[in-house]
This record gives structure tokens, sequence and C-alpha cells, in this order.
């Protein structure tokens, strides 16, 4: 049914139809456009004809599976880029907003109030290079980086120099329209007087990945200073972040400069859509990320939603940041996103949450399955987006920014495989199968637009967890879930005896063991035998 070269079979129509169903949505959010001769192709966002860097840099952990051309859309950004550092958020060549405006000009904009956008650019081009290889690219990229990051890091709008962390006004989480008490008529997007000024955590664990990423670049090309010096702003924003925005068992959705009352919410309590995010870019402590987990089931229990995926939750009253549109439940203020579930996921099966981070996915599939829809968000009672309910000028029924959050939780979590460094050279492997009652897998991930690949075959039966690799080469550190109430006695590859270690997260037991692959042309695959034995 469907010919493509990145697939998951398992027996399981919920697992096997995912990744096909993806790339249709994605097909459907295609789009090439030509500006000043050069053909750039990129994807779009459900509710806007035009490519973000925002929607872009994340759909690229799906897009990279599929899509030949992943450098284009970057280097656009690079290419656009202000004297000062700065990234527009997106471009475009379509009328945005019928009837009003017909004109196919070619537009940039950048919204004032954003504070993520050069930490997406950053995470962009590390996931483009990561698929392509491309270290002669990189190397002219690496500049456009740096001074995307020194721009926030030295403007006074964009650095709180006190705290040492990234500001920005008033916003819900990383959107891009900010409060104003009644100030502004309709939505706000310019910083002004007026503006309210604070700390959003995904701002700065969004940097704080990026600053990682840096120093992993420029030690892949040899500059350890530069690495280093990375490296420790990183660990310094890091502890900042942790100190100023932590509360005991989320991220506090805004840090305030200036404690602004709303009436109609109680703005300690709300949890807002980058708390998972936070967890994958690596802020969180273990016991961290366990609290925020646990705050989405007992709230999955208690709000009386469908789906437990807030943009934020509790909302803010109708209308409280400028439109009437924007009440309770609706988009952003509250509406159900599978961005957030497929983050949550992810999160999920990587702190011993394995059966919720199965049940998320499942429970996509059977949404979406229905008629082969998915949206950038829900009401709570599970009614999409459309046009008319929010104030985007587009609502299409193949959102690619949820979807391939989704698939990043599927592929990175449950079938477990995540690229730590490029071209599948140094992964982590780590088949969590058991948690979704599957026996037996076939997995193949592939860069389309560099051919690297990596397979492998799992089946869980008797005793034994058997895994064959097939790779070009790489160096997998192997973290494979084991069935309840089983231990591993003995690890083989290739019937030669290895060293292996047992960790537990949380209730889950893994085996873990490293292992390079480098298969023969005559030999397809290396085998690796984990012998279990049952406990009590």
């Amino acid at each position: 049914m469907y010919n493509i070269n990145t697939y998951i079979k398992t027996g399981r129509p919920e697992f096997d139809n995912l990744i096909p169903m993806v790339k249709a949505f994605l097909e459907n959010g295609l789009l090439d456009v030509v500006i000043d001769g050069q053909n750039i192709r990129g994807y779009r966002s459900p509710d806007a004809k035009s490519i973000w860097i925002r929607d872009y840099s994340d759909m690229l952990r799906g897009v990279k599976y599929f899509e030949k051309d992943i450098k284009s859309t970057v280097q656009h950004f690079a290419d656009t880029q202000s004297a000062g550092g700065r990234i527009f958020d997106y471009f475009t060549t379509f009328p945005e907003k019928l009837p009003c405006e017909r004109e196919n000009w070619t537009k940039y904009v950048r919204v004032p109030v954003e504070a993520d956008v050069e930490f997406r650019f950053v995470k962009a081009a590390f996931l483009a290079w990561q698929a392509t290889g491309d270290d002669s690219w990189l190397a002219n990229l690496l500049p456009s980086l740096e001074k995307s990051l020194q721009y926030i890091l030295n403007s006074p709008q964009r650095w709180n120099e006190e705290l040492g962390l990234v500001k920005r006004p008033y916003t819900i989480d990383t959107w891009d329209f900010a409060y104003t008490a009644g100030r502004h008529k309709w939505l706000q997007f310019q910083i002004d007087d007026n503006t309210f000024w604070g700390i959003m955590h995904g701002d700065n664990s969004g940097y704080y990945e990026a600053f990682q990423i840096m120093s992993k670049l420029y030690l892949h090309i040899g500059n350890n200073i530069k690495s280093e010096q990375w490296h420790e702003t990183a660990a310094a924003l890091l502890q900042a972040m942790n100190q100023h925005c932590w509360n005991g068992l989320f991220y506090t959705h805004f840090v305030m400069d200036n404690p602004v009352n709303i009436d109609g919410v109680d703005q300690s309590q709300q949890l807002s859509l980058s708390n998972p995010m936070d967890i994958n870019r690596g802020t969180a402590s273990p016991a961290m990320a366990e609290s925020i987990i646990a705050e989405y089931i007992k709230r999955k229990g208690t709000s009386g939603s469908f789906a437990e995926w807030f943009s934020i939750d509790p909302p803010f009253p109708d209308g409280a940041f400028g439109d009437e549109k924007l009440a309770k439940g609706t988009y952003v203020n509250g509406g159900i996103m599978p961005l957030v579930g497929g983050e949550l996921a992810k999160a999920a099966f990587n702190n011993g949450f394995e059966e919720y981070g199965a049940d998320i996915l499942r429970r996509y599939y059977n949404m979406i399955a229905k008629k082969n829809e998915t949206y950038l968000w829900y009401h709570p009672d599970g009614t999409p987006a459309t046009v008319e309910s929010g104030t985007s000028p587009d609502a299409e029924p193949t959102d690619g920014w949820g979807s391939t959050a989704m698939l990043y939780a599927f592929i990175e979590g449950l079938a477990g495989v995540e690229d730590k460094y490029y071209l599948f050279r140094k992964i982590t492997l780590s088949p969590r199968w058991p948690a979704a009652d599957v026996s037996k897998a076939e997995v193949r991930v592939l860069y389309e637009a560099s051919g690297s690949y990596i397979k492998y075959e799992y089946e869980l039966k008797n005793r034994e967890i058997l895994i064959k690799i097939e790779s070009p080469g790489s160096e997998i550190e192997f973290h494979v879930l084991l069935p309840k109430r089983t231990e591993a006695a003995s690890v083989l590859i290739d019937n030669k005896p290895a060293g292996f270690e047992s960790k537990r997260i949380r209730n889950s037991l893994y085996v873990d063991f490293n292992a390079k692959i480098s298969n023969l042309i005559d030999e397809k695959f290396v085998n690796i035998e984990i012998r279990i034995f049952g406990i009590d």
C-alpha cells in the first residue's frame, strides 16, 4: 500500500499505519517556492500558508525521514538573517488573509514578542546536518548560528542580565501575542511601553538545547575551545532556569518581573505546553520529569477533557488576550494539541512511563484514523479546530506539526531509534515493545537526503529477546526494556558473551550494553541475544 523506506511493522494497525499517515499529512503541507531565483522547499503548519521556522524546526523530526531537500529552508532563513543576528519567524509568497490580501509578493515577518525563533533556527540546522552529513554546508552555516545566539544573549529585549535567562513579553507559553490588560484592541504582537515582561521556561529550555548543539557542532569541527564555552553557557542557563522557573511540581508558566493579577485564573496552577518539551530538551532531572508527567496523568483524570495534551491548563478567562475567539478551551488558550501529546509521549518513554507513552500513541491513532484527519488543536470535547473558532487564517485537517511530534515519540521513544550524532553513526537503541504488548517488530529508519539508515528486527519469545541489526556502521548504546518481572541473565553478540548492566527507571528494568555494528557484505545482520529469567 505504501512505498516508503522508513517503516515499522508489528502486525498492529495503530503502529504500522502511523508512519505512512504522517508522511501523507506532510505531503499535504509541502510548499515549493522560488525566491530570488532559488528553489526553496519547506513544510507549512495547517493554520497558515507560510513557512515558519518554529513549525519547521519541529516538523524536521519527521520530515528528515522522507525528504531529500531539508537544507534549502534553513539556508534561506540564514540568508535573510539581519546584521544583528535576528532571524525571521516566517516567509511566504502566498496571500495569507483573503480577501483583503491578494498580492503574491514575497513577505517576511518577525513577530516582535517572540523570543524563541533563534533556538529553533539552530535546532533546524542541526537536524538538517544530522540527516545529510554535509560538513561543508555546516561550516558555512556556523557563523549564522553563532550570530543568532549572540543576538539573544546581548539584546536587552531578549536577555535578562540579572537572572541570566531569556525573557519575553507575557504570552501564552511560546505563542506570539502578549497580554495587555486591555490596553490594546486586538492581539498584541508588538513590544511597547505597556509590555509586561518575564521569563517563560520553554524559551530557556530551547536555548539550553541550542547551546548544547553548538557545543556539539564545534567539537565536531575540532574547535574545542568554542565547544567548551557553549557547554558552560548552557550549564549556567540550566542552573538559573531550574532555580527560578521550577515550582516543585512543574515549570511555572510565566515568572513575571512584576506580578500581574488576572481575575478568573490561578496562574500558579497553569501547566503550559512547553513542560514536556523541557524534559525532552534535557533541562528536567529524572525526578522533575517524573513530577511533570505525573501532573499530566493527574489532570487527565480530573480535567474532563478528551485528552490531557493541554496548550495550557487551566486556561485564561475568555478574551483575556484581546480576542473573544480566544475563549477557554480554544486554540492556545486551553485547546488540546497533538503537538503536546507527542512531546509528552516521548518524555514518558524516556522516564519510566512507557505504557503511558504507548497509550498516547494509540489514542492519537484511533482519533486520526476515523477520518484520516489531524488538526493543530481540538476543543476539550474533541471537536476539531475551525477558522471560525480560532484566530488563524486556515485550519487544514493535515497538521504536520502535531503529527510529527507523535512520529518523534513513536520512532525515538517506542521503537527507540535515537541518532545521537549524525548519519546514525552513534545511536541509542531503546526498543520498548513490551510496553505496547508487541512481541515482534521490524524497524527501518532512513534519512532520505543521504540514504543513511539503521534497521533492526526484534522478537521476544520464551526467555529470550532476539535483535538483528543491519547498519553500514554504527556505535550503538543498547538500552533494552525488559518485560515485567524479568531480569537479564546474559547478553550475546554474534554468540559471544558481552558485558551488560541492569538499569532501573522507576518500575521499568532495562539492560544496557554497547556494540559497534559494521555489517559485512556477506553477513547481513549482527545478532543480539538477551537471555532473561522470570522473578517474583
